[in-house]
This record gives C-alpha cells, structure tokens and sequence, in this order.
C-alpha cells in the first residue's frame, strides 16, 4: 500500500535486487499501531479545524480559504486509514499463517485504487495548500496593499485549480501503476521487466516535480519574506508581520520535517530497484526506513492543524471588512 509497495516487493522473486535483502517483517505491526494512531489524532484534530471554520464563514479571508482545503484533504486520508490497517493485518496473518508467504492474500485492483486516490489526495493536496498558505503571507507582507476581497478571490480560483489538479494527479498515478502491476496482484509491481521499469519512472517524474517544485516555491516565499522583515523600520509593522513569520516558520518545518526525508528516502529505493544505481546498501538501507519515512509522511495531516492554531488570528486580523460589518 505504499508508493509501489516497495516493502511487498522484495519478496518477489524476480525483484531486481532479490538476493539484496533486509528483515523489514516489523512493518506490518508498526504500520497497524502508527496508522491507527494516525487516525485518532488526524480525525480529531482535522474536525475541529474544519468545524471552526466553517462556523466562523463571515470572517473569511484567504488563509482561511486555503486553511479549509488542507483539512479537507487531510480527511480524505483520514477515512482512508482503516482500510490500510486492515490490509496490513491480513498481511501480518499471512506471514503467521503461512509461513512468510506475503502473496497468499492480496486485494483487488479496486481496493487498490481506492487507497492509492485517497492517499495521494492527502499527500499532494497536503504539500500544494501548505505552499499556497506560505505564498499568501508572502502576499501579505510583500504587497500588504493588496485589497482582501481580491486576496479572497484568487485563494477561490487557485484552491478550485489545486483541488483538480490534485484529483488528477491522484487519479493518474493509481492507473500507472496498474499497468504495471502483476496480473494477479495488483497491488503489487516488477521493476524487472522493461515496460514496468518505464512506467516506474514515469510516475517517480511526477511524485518528485510534485514536491520539488512546491518547495522550490516555499523557499522562494520564506527568504522574500525575510527580506522584507528586514528592512521594515516601523515597529507596528514588525509586529503585524510576526504573525506571518511564525505561519511560514511552521509551515516551512512540518512541509521539510514530513515530505523531504519520504521522497529521499523513495528516490534512492526506486532508482536502486530498477538498476540504475545498483547499490546494495542503498538499497537496504532505504528498505528498512520506508516504514517510518512513510508513516512520518503519513503524520502530516495531524501537524496540519497546527498551521490552523497559530494562524488564527491572522483569520480575523484580515477579514474582510465589508463582510464583517455585513455581519453585525
């Protein structure tokens, strides 16, 4: 149930590195505990961002728009969860049962792409709002003359292209990777065969441009925003923009601390899986850690409402002032 279920993989026997292998067998319950401790805390925490503010609608500003967007999306992961619990409990039967045999109970391709469209919902939806919120404190401090009503406009337009360029992408990558599946395991891939290779890549093309390019602008956003603190003389000014710099601060560190050692960590597995570095102990090395990059990946959407926590008072701070006083 991973990216391309690294972790079944190297039971395979014509994986490319099959005679490279390492004991990753506690992957089935850590997944069980850390995904269930996911969900607790994601489910909570998520409806209560997302409960308030939905009842604080007539203060809305960007933020808030781009700050409802990740929750959402964060949720669809949420719900998501007790259908990989459940899959890697029958995983950890199988190897108890039948003597380490991980093939002897695998889903169906619609088990498959549902839990793949969910998780990449999340993840991607995750990375994408995060920036999108740094991008808007950006705006805020870069160009603060900025009308909120026109602020509220684009987070409208760039949250509704975001939301489709992430189904899309989520819808994508599970139809790659069932073409490149194993007829009768499906969630399962071999990186051996040619065909399978280049599908392989493919998608590696676009998970890592999906992260490196929101980083890229994430970064961009962070040192323009530190210049302008800089050379802010006002004292009023550095403290409205405080706020800002502490969104960014979190924003920064929970998008590096969950996605950069995942992708890393993915990148140096697939590139060793399909022979174009056949290095053993990359390869077990990143085998061994998929686990607690990916559940740390995994962790985001309980790290997310933090953003929510810190930047709740920029969402009355910068209310739009016709609809506040509509609202009295």
């Amino acid at each position: 149930m991973e990216l391309w279920n690294i972790t079944d993989l190297q039971a395979e026997p014509n994986s490319a590195l099959s005679n490279c292998t390492v004991d990753t067998s506690y992957r089935f319950t850590f997944y069980q505990v850390s995904y269930s401790v996911i969900f607790l805390l994601g489910l909570a925490t998520n409806g209560m961002a997302l409960r308030r503010l939905c009842s604080t609608l007539r203060t809305m500003n960007s933020t808030a728009i781009y700050l409802a967007s990740l929750s959402t999306a964060d949720l669809f992961f949420v719900i998501s969860l007790p259908m990989r619990i459940y899959y890697y409990h029958q995983k950890s039967r199988a190897v108890s049962h039948k003597t380490g045999d991980l093939s002897s109970w695998n889903p169906g391709a619609g088990y498959c792409q549902v839990t793949f469209i969910l998780k990449y919902i999340s993840l991607y939806g995750g990375i994408f709002f995060l920036v999108c919120i740094a991008v808007d404190r950006y705006w805020a401090v870069v160009h603060p003359l900025a009308s909120p009503h026109r602020r509220m406009r684009i987070a409208q337009v760039v949250s509704g292209g975001i939301w489709c360029l992430v189904l899309g992408l989520s819808v994508c990558l599970p139809l790659l990777y069932l073409a490149a599946s194993h007829q009768h395991q499906p969630c399962l891939f071999d990186p051996s065969s040619y065909r399978h290779r280049t599908i392989i890549l493919v998608a590696l093309g676009l998970v890592m441009g999906s992260f490196l390019l929101p980083t890229l602008t994430l970064c961009y956003s962070y040192c323009r925003v530190m210049t302008v603190l800089r050379n802010s003389r006002r004292r009023s000014h550095r403290r409205n923009h405080r706020y800002t710099l502490r969104v960014i601060y979190l924003v920064l560190g929970v998008h590096l601390l969950c996605f950069l050692p995942y992708h890393v960590n993915l990148l140096g597995y697939t590139l060793t899986q399909v022979k174009l570095v056949p290095h053993c102990g990359l390869a077990k090395v990143t085998m061994a850690a998929h686990p607690v990059v990916l559940s740390l990946a995994s962790f985001n959407c309980c790290l997310n409402p933090l953003v929510y926590y810190f930047s709740s008072s920029l969402l009355h701070r910068e209310a739009p002032r016709g609809r506040v006083r509509g609202s009295k």
